[in-house]
């Protein structure tokens, strides 16, 4: 850690403008039009973070913020906006790259990124799938059967044979649980098939992410910049969106709390940010509206990133002190109400008529304002955002490639790990319920009936013959015809599954 740096310099206008690393953990928003600029002022506030000793997390939805992980230096824009704003002589910058790790859901452009089931559990899973309420209360009871009987839900496989199980088994359940439709079932899991066919069966399963593993610093004392390649993944935004909000959730439920420190513990990017907010139901806003009040306390910064102040919720951007405004155009009713609502965000400053003045930035100007060492806004300043001195764009496949090779977590995450969960566990108790049935043709027997290739009774089962046929039509199903894998769940509510 850089003990020497006690803020980052955001731009200069009449004077310099900086963020108070001690006020970082304030939240801030970086909002504006496309092609104004964000991007470059994302990856400014990064590299500074992170040369404070501030670990960092970001999403690059376009691809071109991994360029933060080279030297920059061949960019004449940039070269002229440095002379510009005198930053040679300035000790806070250096053409240099940073520390970084790439991650990827798919695993392709970074290391896997995993998590199970039971970690997101139901809350997050009923929203991605957009479940009603009658669903979402048999995807609960399907959490807490998996609970009580230390079933563990891992992956897409566990979670669908036990919805399999749930609805065979509905009678016996409804005495305990309640009612477990089978057509609230069956809506599910054609829910997770869509998912699936969007690629989201990777992002479940084990190794899953360790968080201590984001956290990490160099030898100069470099906090690591965490790139998420988001390019395909931000394509399915429900994923993307459910996937961040569980991420700065497991940070919030697993910190201590620290209370102010003299510079945060992390800082959390959440690009495209009116993803998270879409269509949320409000119990879930409510859910994110503490998340972001409470983390501080954890030492974590969030900062989210989208082109509009109206893209968040009241409750939310009123929490955000530190905040960065590039220009907004104002060719609507709806344009014009975005600007009036940013105008209204800031502390006004006598010198600039702020609701004019957004209108009128150029590429790379800002209206910024930052928290003072008390937590009071300070008065919005027009300001020249300095660049980063790393490089602006994406980078090469070799690139990234030595990037990956040479990671503190290389060789952890690569391969997938199946160990035995409630698939297995399901599977193998119905085999000792079937050899088990008096008069039964064992295992051979209850699956061909399950598969429509044997016998087996046709008749109404008993409970423990439903529980058998429930399991071995799970089996059936990965034997006979492509598993339907399922995802997400939730984020907030009490975690269930079987954690193991």
């Amino acid at each position: 850690m850089n003990d020497s740096i006690d803020s980052i310099l955001v731009g200069t206008g009449q004077a310099p403008v900086s963020i108070d690393l001690r006020m970082a953990n304030r939240h801030g928003l970086v909002a504006g039009a496309t092609g104004t600029g964000k991007t470059v002022t994302l990856q400014r506030l990064a590299e500074q973070f992170s040369r404070a000793g501030v670990p960092v997390f970001l999403a690059d939805v376009k691809g071109d913020l991994a360029g933060i992980s080279q030297a920059g230096g061949d960019n004449q824009t940039v070269a002229q906006r440095v002379a510009q704003l005198g930053l040679e002589q300035s000790e806070g910058f250096a053409y240099a790259a940073n520390p970084v790790m790439f991650w990827d859901i798919h695993g392709q452009q970074g290391h896997p990124v995993r998590t199970t089931i039971s970690e997101l559990g139901p809350l997050l899973l009923g929203r991605l799938l957009g479940l009603n309420e009658v669903q979402e209360g048999v995807l609960n009871i399907v959490f807490q059967l998996a609970d009580e009987s230390g079933w563990l839900l891992l992956d897409l496989k566990d979670l669908r044979s036990l919805l399999t199980h749930a609805a065979d088994a509905a009678e016996t359940l409804q005495t305990r649980y309640g009612n477990v439709s089978k057509a609230s079932v069956g809506a599910i899991l054609r829910r997770l098939l869509a998912l699936e066919q969007q690629g989201a069966q990777t992002l479940f399963g084990e190794p899953a992410l360790n968080l201590a593993d984001l956290m990490q610093t160099d030898e100069n004392g470099h906090g690591y910049i965490n790139i998420l390649a988001a390019d395909r993944l931000v394509q399915t935004p429900a994923i993307y969106s459910t996937f961040l909000l569980w991420l700065l959730a497991e940070l919030f439920e697993t910190l201590p709390e620290v209370g102010d420190l003299d510079r945060p513990k992390m800082v959390f990017f959440f690009d495209e940010a009116h993803l998270l907010f879409n269509d949320a139901p409000k119990v879930l806003l409510n859910k994110i509206e503490q998340v972001v009040r409470l983390i501080r306390s954890k030492g974590v910064g969030v900062y989210f990133v989208t082109q509009s102040p109206l893209d968040v919720p009241e409750t939310v951007l009123g929490q955000l002190g530190n905040r960065v405004q590039h220009a907004l155009r104002a060719f609507t009713p709806k344009d014009q109400q975005a600007v009036r609502v940013a105008a209204q965000t800031f502390r006004p400053n006598p010198d600039l008529d702020t609701a004019a003045v957004i209108t009128a930035l150029g590429v790379g100007e800002a209206l910024v304002s930052t928290l003072d060492g008390q937590g009071v806004p300070g008065i919005v300043q027009r300001v020249t955002i300095a660049p980063p001195g790393s490089r602006l764009g994406p980078v090469t496949a070799p690139e990234r490639q030595a990037v990956i090779d040479g990671s503190l977590v290389k060789g952890v995450y690569d391969v997938g790990i199946d160990r035995v969960s409630a698939y297995e566990q399901l599977a193998q108790r119905a085999t000792e319920v079937a050899e088990a049935t008096p008069g039964g043709g064992g295992w051979r027997d209850v699956l061909g009936g399950v598969l429509g290739t044997g016998g087996g009774s046709r008749g109404r089962q008993t409970p423990l013959e439903a529980f058998a046929t429930s399991a071995a039509r799970s089996l059936g199903s990965q034997i006979g015809r492509q598993l339907v894998r399922g995802v997400m769940g939730s984020l907030f509510g009490t975690k269930t599954g079987g954690k193991g």
